[in-house]
């Protein structure tokens, strides 16, 4: 899985062109983004990229040619083509010996080759490669849970893993038992474990291939016996419960697919893990039996309830800002209990690592897809706190989780007695606001909901509701006959203030017939828009018949 630099020179627009170095490495190099870059290449190009230049700046200067080539070794990109023929006539010599220094590809395409039609087949592959990863990677991902939910042991996950990735792998628990093995060597394995009859030489990672896949950070390299052996540890709540062991005959068999299967796999192997220690699985319940009811139970806290909070390892005398999150797949084909169970292991999973990253305590719960969160507060503003948490949640779990849509309320720590459940409360109605103005995926703060809120108080008055029909009904009558959208056409103009020009140009109106339709509106509904008054009362009708509407 991946594009490869050799799967980018076999493209049929790159038949004229000609790799002058790193032939041998064009399959071991992977492509992940493509860009034209000139002098100067400052921090414009990401590893893994490939670049296209035309040399302009440098046809006269060689070292100053050289010096540029340096730079986008330097920065770790895939490839660098040149476009010779108008600025560079042949790339020179020395620029060749230094590409072949550094084991670099250098390739020579011709002048007439647009950069921009390389640009859109390059990416278009790029894309299909991303996508096919994805949809492979969630195929996966469910074999691999199934095996736990299903009650299948490690040697399924084992097979699995094989069955896609055609790698050699071990299993072990946490006394270095082997518990799987598919394909892998057994002489390796007792080697590794130490029974001292051969030898084995830890690799420093600076000689794996660089991946941008978290997991990347982890992988352990041994030498044994000239074969390259992996190891990946396998965590639940921070403790090691044992270990992934893999083999490689070339590390650029090391691409992000690969990195995501054996992250899919060492959550199934932790889930197994966790299965298996009931003692384990009895805390989990309680901590999260607690959490709900911290959250939901107008609980006083006092001495009694930060002492229990204390056997489960929580410190309830901290603040605390509440998120409450729904956890929703694109498409709902009425998920499985086991499907939702899987996604809420790899939310909690998140969760865990970016309180860790961030040095903040957590407690949550999770139930029926919602997700409650207290995250402990500092001296920063509690959005920025919240935001910076939330979008290493999701910068994972939009990876990890194919489809799946992240709601999220989002209130500060209250003072008093009743803290957490007063807090869970204003983060519950600050999501409920949040997925019906803006829709599902948004982050909504309390303290940004306070005309909703209002809004909402006052809708729910029977006079109220009668004023707002008898204002709203004519137009809504109008637009039903007519097949036209008068309300819209409000507020357009509400939103850019009554300016004509502005509101044609954003409903792509001609002046005249915006005018027109503002002469309906008033005709309808006997409301004059230069009034005040009245153009307060369309606005307040308008909005509240939105809330109700969603």
């Amino acid at each position: 899985m991946g594009l490869s630099v050799k799967d980018v020179v076999h493209l049929p627009i790159f038949e004229a062109a000609k790799v002058k170095t790193g032939k041998n490495l064009l399959h071991e190099i992977f492509v992940e983004r493509i860009t034209v870059i000139e002098l100067p290449v400052e921090n414009f190009v990401k590893k893994n990229e490939m670049v296209l230049s035309t040399g302009i700046g440098c046809e006269d200067d060689p070292i100053l040619l050289k010096q540029f080539v340096k730079d986008v070794i330097n920065s770790g990109a895939a490839a660098l083509a040149i476009a010779v023929g108008r600025y560079i006539h042949k790339i020179p010599e020395q620029v060749l010996q230094l590409a072949k220094y550094y084991d670099f590809i250098i390739i020579e395409i011709p002048w007439e080759i647009r950069f921009g039609d390389i640009l859109e087949i390059v990416l278009q592959k790029i894309n299909e490669e991303k996508k096919g990863d994805r949809q492979q990677g969630e195929v996966v991902r469910q074999e691999l849970i199934n095996c736990v939910l299903h009650g299948k042991g490690l040697q399924e996950i084992a097979n699995t893993i094989y069955k896609n990735c055609k790698i050699p792998v071990a299993i072990t628990d946490h006394s270095q038992g082997v518990r799987a093995n598919c394909h892998f060597d057994k002489k390796i394995l007792n080697i590794f474990y130490g029974d001292g009859r051969g030898q084995l030489q830890q690799i420093p990672q600076s000689h794996l291939l660089y991946n941008e896949h978290p997991l990347y950070h982890y992988i352990e390299e041994y030498m044994i016996e000239g074969r390259m052996c992996f190891q990946l540890s396998i965590l639940n709540n921070e403790k090691k419960q044992g270990s992934l062991l893999f083999q490689l005959d070339d590390r650029g068999q090391l691409t992000s697919f690969l990195m995501n299967v054996f992250d899919h796999a060492l959550t199934a192997c932790a889930l197994y893990f966790v299965k298996e220690n009931a003692v384990e699985m009895t805390e989990i319940r309680l901590k999260d039996n607690f959490i709900l009811s911290l959250a939901k139970n107008n609980n006083e806290v006092n001495s009694r309830l930060i002492s229990k909070a204390q056997l489960l390892g929580y410190d309830l005398t901290r603040p605390y800002i509440c998120i409450v999150g729904e956890v929703r797949e694109e498409k709902d084909y009425g998920g499985s209990n086991g499907s939702l169970q899987s996604m809420n292991y790899y939310v909690q999973k998140e969760i865990t690592s970016a309180g860790k990253l961030l040095h903040r305590r957590t407690m949550t719960t999770f139930e029926d897809g919602d997700v409650t969160i207290f995250l402990e507060a500092d001296h920063h503003p509690y959005m920025e706190t919240a935001n910076k948490f939330l979008d290493i949640i999701e910068r994972r779990l939009y990876e990890l989780l194919s489809g799946v849509v992240l709601s999220w309320g989002i209130a500060t720590h209250k003072d008093g007695h009743y803290v957490f459940h007063n807090s869970y409360q204003e983060a519950k109605t600050a999501l409920d606001i949040g997925k019906k103005q803006k829709g599902l995926g948004e982050r909504t703060f309390f303290s940004d909901t306070r005309i909703n809120r209002l809004l909402m108080a006052i809708s729910n008055e029977s006079e109220i509701s009668d004023i707002v029909q008898d204002t709203l009904q004519p137009l809504l009558d109008y637009d039903r006959r007519r097949q036209t959208d008068l309300l819209y056409t409000f507020m357009i103009y509400n939103k850019y203030k009554g300016n004509v020009s502005q509101t044609a140009r954003a409903l792509n109106l001609h002046r005249q017939s915006l005018l027109h339709r503002l002469r309906n509106i008033e005709s309808l509904t006997q409301l004059s828009l230069v009034s005040s008054d009245d153009l307060f009362l369309l606005e307040l009708s308008v909005r509240l018949w939105m809330l109700k509407k969603i």
